[in-house]
């Protein structure tokens, strides 16, 4: 699979470590100098780093997007996510397209013009209202025709096979991707390859429908 990626901020730039790290291509646009030079020391040297504005015709062209199999436009500007996937979908014809979007009214504009979006205002506020229960898993958001979802998991209390481990160290199935942790009442973590895992912790991924069950035993021994 071949991944582009516009915005090297910690969402961005995480996808694309990981993704490479899980065998996949990927391109990362960044509109900021300094980010770019120190993505460039951070990064694996695997994946193509675009010094440029996403919303640019002739930068998606640089990073590639007309063989892309995923678009991922992963800034925090709504406005820019939204030009960027319009143009990856209209100039390269880009089969998906996924956004980030910061605010959760924008969601249905974004979903209307055939754009994959998620929020994670959205996906906090669904869990408070599901009351996940801990070691259970449910699924969030359903994407991709039901193929992709966004999915929350609670770690045990006792016995946590992956608590106190880096989370680049876990052996997770593949297109399976760690985003937030959700800790206590109201503290919300961004995952990273060096974040550990704690007891009770509400585990929010990205994966492959299919691979749900094998990811909730990876996470949790169960």
């Amino acid at each position: 699979m071949y991944i582009v990626i516009n915005g090297g901020g910690k969402i961005g730039s995480y996808l694309a470590g990981t993704m490479v790290n899980s065998g996949h291509e990927a391109a990362l646009i960044e509109r900021r100098g300094d980010i770019v030079e120190r993505l460039a020391a951070e990064l694996p040297q695997r994946i193509l780093l675009i010094h440029g504005d996403g919303c640019d015709v002739s930068f998606q062209e640089d990073a590639g997007v007309g063989r892309a199999d995923v678009f991922v436009a992963a800034t925090g500007d709504d406005d820019d996510n939204l030009v960027a996937c319009q143009l990856a979908k209209v100039a390269f014809g880009a089969p998906r397209v996924i956004a980030r979007v910061n605010n959760p009214k924008n969601e249905d504009i974004f979903n209307a013009l055939g754009i994959e979006a998620i929020s994670s205002t959205t996906i906090i506020a669904r869990m408070i209202v599901e009351e996940a229960t801990v070691g259970d898993i449910h699924t969030l958001i359903a994407l991709r025709r039901g193929s992709m979802a966004i999915v929350e998991i609670g770690l045990p209390v006792d016995r946590c096979v992956v608590c106190n481990k880096a989370v680049s160290e876990l052996e997770l199935p593949v297109d399976c991707i760690l985003v937030a942790v959700i800790r206590g009442e109201d503290e919300v973590v961004t995952v990273h390859g060096d974040t550990r895992l704690q007891p009770g912790d509400v585990v929010i991924a990205f994966t492959a429908v299919e691979h749900e069950k094998a990811l909730k035993k990876a996470l949790t021994g169960a």
